[in-house]
């Protein structure tokens, strides 16, 4: 019997123009020693779990290949497309002479340094006996508007409101095929979006609040101290 494998796609060719720093964020240091995708990587690497973490990296890329962890054992690069998805498709082809079509694929922003292997575990256990797949995600405790320019035009019932997260996990071929089939759409922005375009509804699973996304420069800080908290939970007492 055939075991089903996990596998871990970084999506790392994005230039995050609001950060408004001289490289990209994945590349602005998180701490003395590491970067912001070193961090996110260690984190993965860590769980244990992947049999290999593909990173989509853009061509001529010049910071990736310093990176010591770009030559960890576990980790591979694929192609950075013009898009996320093409990111992720890019690093699915990477795979696809090793993976089968009913494993599992756990998509992360390389952005999330934080993430933690207590949610990774927890997503995979939630999700590895379902057919399709879901998200680490977070319920809303704000009021969240619909507006046009500046004008609220209605007030969303946030008891049903999602903040998506990730890692994303879905099956190899379900997540390829979405994702080939709606190439090109501006819909889609995380995997999920693809999966759910296809008619499916994949499932949330409760993530921590501290899975922060760096996307402004006050997320550096944040995501410093997210990351000395958890250190300081885990330090031998």
């Amino acid at each position: 019997m055939t075991t089903t494998k996990f596998w871990g796609i970084v999506p790392a060719a994005g230039v995050g123009k609001r950060m408004n720093a001289d490289r990209p964020k994945q590349y602005l240091q998180l701490s003395n020693t590491q970067t912001v995708i070193e961090h996110t990587l260690t984190r993965l690497s860590d769980a244990q779990v992947f049999e290999k973490i593909v990173v989509a990296i853009s061509d001529g890329d010049p910071y990736w290949d310093e990176l010591p962890i770009s030559k960890h054992e576990k980790i591979i690069r694929a192609a950075g497309g013009k898009e996320r998805a093409d990111s992720v498709l890019n690093a699915l082809a990477q795979i696809e002479n090793q993976a089968s079509e009913n494993d599992w694929v756990l998509v992360h922003d390389a952005a999330r340094p934080c993430i933690t292997t207590e949610d990774i575990e927890k997503l995979i256990f939630e999700l590895k006996d379902d057919e399709i797949g879901g998200i680490l995600a977070l319920s809303s405790h704000d009021t969240l508007k619909d507006v046009d320019g500046v004008q609220i035009l209605s007030t969303h019932d946030r008891n049903r409101i999602w903040r998506a997260l990730t890692p994303q996990m879905f099956r190899y071929g379900a997540l390829k095929n979405a994702l080939q089939i709606h190439q090109g759409n501006n819909a889609i922005t995380d995997e999920a979006s693809a999966l759910e375009m296809q008619g499916f509804s994949p499932k949330i699973v409760e993530g921590r609040s501290d899975n922060i996304k760096i996307t402004r420069p006050e997320d550096l800080a944040l995501a410093q101290f997210y990351l000395s908290q958890q250190t300081k939970a885990h330090a031998p007492r």
